[in-house]
């Protein structure tokens, strides 16, 4: 395994707060003029935002609300899946809280990089690379807001929230906004090669970009206009192309190897976060943990995803013989020989009326010694080739009914084909929106898939939420040699309390806590006042 920022995360510092609220003084600000004097003090200031800011962010709420919303994954005893599965969570769900806290953290590490980096006397050159760094960072997280939340602070300064807490929200088309400045910002200045394995390049940035062209495209018109816009549709497609085309990666030739710790950092990955093996707390990869079936494969007592299980809704999804399916959930009688090899590798022995995660599930420390007790070592993926493929065809099908354009089907065609199945002579949404759901299940995309529809067509994202029956327990079983699931007549039906699907899903509540520190979150966003022009032009 590659030791990506091992040694020179472990040493690194924060400049600032690392707290729930925007308007906690920092306790460990260093001098940024004793420290930013060279490139190697840039590259220890930014190594954090790889890994530690965006811990809390990761350890559930990854899973949680991008694969427990969308309702690939059942988890009826898990906290931090069913209040958001169910459409229930309220701002005190716990997940919840911690994801804003973890957002807002890389926003002000990042704005005091920023800030620290402007004031050296480093090159410009070196110092423009670094903040584009922090930028891509920020513009990731307010992303992520966006999405979620919607109206949002936007904060660029922390000194700024110290001296005055209380700060209106902003609309969420301007946190929109304020995200494409700091992503086309990275996509102008990080490097064209990683300097060093794990890190940004300026086509993790097009790629990047070319997710938010697209989520932003369909805000313009209403949310069931139908349409989205074509313009921001084109920047999809180019940035795409600009990543695919340009950029150092490629896909993976096996889909089961991209999630394999000896591949952390493989020529599909373009931003993922980086996790130290054996650290501590704050520096470690703790889904395992929450996925793994028993303890006979983490070799330890932290194993508790018997009962975090795929949805029949989501088993629904995989064509016969997929080979993504095997690799993303454990169902009886599969066999994986990279966990418990001291024994010959693990066959999966239970009924066959439930399947297991895999997905993020490596083994233990026999296996693999980068494997610890609540640090599976892995590498999470917030960004890969495989989506950016998926993103130029939803961009060329934009406002169609349906596409043959040969690019946009050799790249959909070329995950087909690595999954083991017939290629496609078309493409619709449908099309597109079940490789998503397949291709990167577990990868806590799907839900922003499903808000991206949500806004030009909402109702119809309502109907497919209804539709997959979430207050229903259908019994199953399923067959792991052919990727089939059949409902289980001789079992009746269970029933579960879930709220009605309706258009306030899409937003999440904001934290209580902030609330109750900024009663400004209950007003109506205040717009943006924006100090730099778009550099849109300069790119393409």
């Amino acid at each position: 395994m590659k030791k990506i920022f091992q040694t020179l995360f472990v040493g690194s510092f924060f400049i600032g707060s690392y707290s729930c609220s925007l308007d906690v003084e920092p306790n460990d600000q260093i001098a940024k003029e004793n420290f930013f004097t060279s490139e190697q003090d840039f590259r220890a200031a930014t190594a954090p935002l790889y890994n530690r800011v965006w811990h809390s962010f990761n350890d559930k709420f990854y899973f949680g609300l991008g694969d427990g919303r969308s309702y690939n994954l059942f988890a009826p005893y898990s906290d931090y899946i069913y209040p958001f599965s169910d459409l229930t969570e309220t701002g005190l769900t716990g997940p919840l809280v911690e994801a804003w806290r973890s957002f807002y953290v890389v926003i002000q590490q990042s704005n005091n990089t920023i800030s620290a980096i402007q004031g050296s006397s480093v090159d410009e050159e070196i110092k423009n690379r670094y903040m584009a760094e922090a930028r891509f960072m920020r513009g990731v997280a307010y992303w992520y807001i966006a999405s979620l939340w919607g109206d949002a602070i936007i904060t660029t300064s922390q000194a700024e929230i110290i001296s005055n807490p209380l700060v209106p929200k902003r609309p969420r088309n301007d946190v929109f906004e304020f995200a494409l400045r700091d992503l086309e910002y990275a996509a102008k200045y990080l490097p064209e090669q990683a300097g060093q394995a794990g890190r940004l390049t300026r086509y993790a940035a097009y790629g990047m970009l070319s997710r938010v062209y697209l989520s932003y495209s369909g805000l313009h018109d209403g949310p069931n206009s139908g349409s989205r816009n074509q313009e921001l549709l084109d920047l999809a497609k180019m940035a795409a192309a600009k990543a695919i085309n340009e950029g150092p990666y490629a896909l993976m030739n096996n889909y089961a190897d991209l999630f394999k710790i000896e591949n952390n950092n493989n020529q599909e990955s373009m931003f993922a976060l980086q996790w130290v093996p054996n650290a501590e707390w704050g520096a470690n990869n703790t889904h395992q943990a929450y996925f793994a079936l028993g303890s006979e494969i983490t070799g330890d007592d932290a194993a508790w995803g018997a009962w975090t299980r795929a949805t029949y809704d989501v088993l629904l999804e995989y064509e016969r013989n997929d080979k993504r399916r095997k690799a993303t959930w454990m169902a009886d009688g599969d066999f994986y020989p990279e966990i418990n090899k001291a024994n010959g590798g693990y066959l999966v022995e239970h009924e066959n009326t439930y399947v297991n995660v895999k997905k993020g599930v490596v083994g233990s420390n026999k296996d693999n010694p980068a494997i610890s007790r609540m640090n599976s070592g892995l590498n999470t993926y917030m960004l890969r080739l495989g989506e950016v493929y998926l993103n130029y065809a939803e961009a060329v099908l934009g406002n169609n009914s349906s596409t043959s354009d040969a690019t946009a089907l050799m790249y959909v065609n070329e995950l087909r084909e690595r999954a083991g199945l017939e290629p496609k002579s078309s493409l619709n949404f449908e099309d597109i929106l079940h490789e998503r759901r397949v291709e990167l299940a577990l990868e806590g995309q799907f839900w922003y898939d499903l808000v991206r529809w949500s806004y030009y067509e909402q109702q119809e994202v309502i109907n497919y939420i209804d539709n997959q029956e979430r207050a229903v327990i259908i019994p199953f079983t399923y067959n792991a040699a052919t990727n089939t699931v059949t409902i289980d007549e001789t079992v009746d039906a269970g029933t579960r309390a879930v709220a009605d699907p309706d258009p306030s899903i899409f937003f999440l509540p904001y934290p209580e806590s902030e609330v109750v520190q900024n009663p400004l979150l209950r007003e109506a966003p205040v717009p943006y006042e924006f100090t730099e022009e778009r550099i849109t032009d300069e790119l393409f």
